[in-house]
């Protein structure tokens, strides 16, 4: 639990085309993993870490976003009447989360440029951002930890997590040095989505952030990067390279279970994962899991 309380900032105006044409007319943050859209396990997590305020960033077609955190009060009364108490409580629960704003990203020049339009809601306050992409498990806390640094040393923070140097060209890299706090690191550089030859570390950038509103004024000067939008990985390097704007950019490195569901393989391994931890799921489809294996084909192709 953060010591001062914070807002929360989640984009979520990306396309999706990865899923198409399962996103062509639904959000992909409402992709369910098990029984849940993603965002909702985005919006516990930063609940968890004692944020009741919630900006969520979205473009066109969103809608079914604000839908699901609202109240649906013809499902919840017919529920009810029916006396099944528990489908009324995980109907009821996302709306009761916590305080949830949306904001349309308008043209979609990058997170960088999402992130930047949220900065009247955010105010001069520090402010944390989770992505959709990047599922953390409710089991291995790490916004708390990420908030605790930033207070402690009035640091800007972002999650780190060891990946193999093949994949490291998928994420932005993070140059570092040690500190005294063994998962503390100092971010000295940061490169995005480098070759394996280029890469300083195999220190990946995921989806959390804990940043401080001068953020807003280099995101505002910060030209389009690669891709021709707007990085905020550019934006983090501009505060890593000098101190006097902010103050340090730490890295927490999380060495906890994480699930990417922004990869259609990803995206089914979380959802078999988390289903396997829950306990009225689990067992079954282990016990079909393991009858299934023997009969699957170890040769077969890999498919575009």
């Amino acid at each position: 639990m953060s010591e001062t309380a914070i807002k929360a900032v989640i984009p979520a105006a990306g396309l999706g085309t990865r899923f198409l044409p399962a996103t062509k007319a639904m959000p992909k943050e409402m992709l369910p993993v098990v029984d849940k859209p993603a965002i909702q396990y985005v919006v516990e997590e930063a609940v968890a870490a004692g944020i009741d305020d919630v900006l969520v960033i979205i473009g066109r077609n969103k809608n079914a976003l604000a839908n699901h955190f609202d109240r649906v009060t013809e499902l919840e009364h017919t529920l009810e009447q029916k006396g099944d108490r528990s489908k009324l409580e995980r109907v009821m629960h996302p709306s009761s989360l916590a305080d949830i704003h949306f904001v349309r990203q308008g043209d979609p020049k990058g997170l960088g440029h999402a992130v930047l339009r949220s900065r009247k809601h955010v105010g001069n306050e520090t402010f944390a951002v989770l992505l959709g992409d990047d599922l953390i498990d409710a089991r291995d806390p790490l916004l708390s930890r990420m908030i605790e640094v930033s207070q402690s040393q009035s640091a800007t923070v972002i999650a780190l997590m060891e990946v193999e140097p093949s994949q490291i060209h998928l994420y932005g890299c993070a140059a570092v040095e040690k500190t005294g706090e063994g998962d503390v690191v100092r971010v000295t550089g940061l490169v995005e989505k480098p070759s394996a030859a280029e890469a300083p570390s195999n220190l990946a950038i995921i989806g959390r952030y804990v940043l401080k509103p001068e953020i807003f004024d280099v995101l505002e000067t910060t030209a389009p990067g690669k891709g021709g939008e707007i990085q905020l990985t550019d934006a983090l390097q501009a505060l890593a390279a000098d101190d006097e704007i902010a103050g340090p950019v730490l890295g927490v490195v999380f060495t906890g279970r994480r699930y990417d569901t922004g990869d259609r393989l990803d995206y089914l391994k979380s959802s078999i994962q988390l289903a396997l931890d829950r306990e009225d799921l689990g067992p079954e489809l282990a016990s079909w899991i393991v009858e299934l294996a023997p009969t699957l084909e170890p040769t077969l192709e890999p498919t575009a």
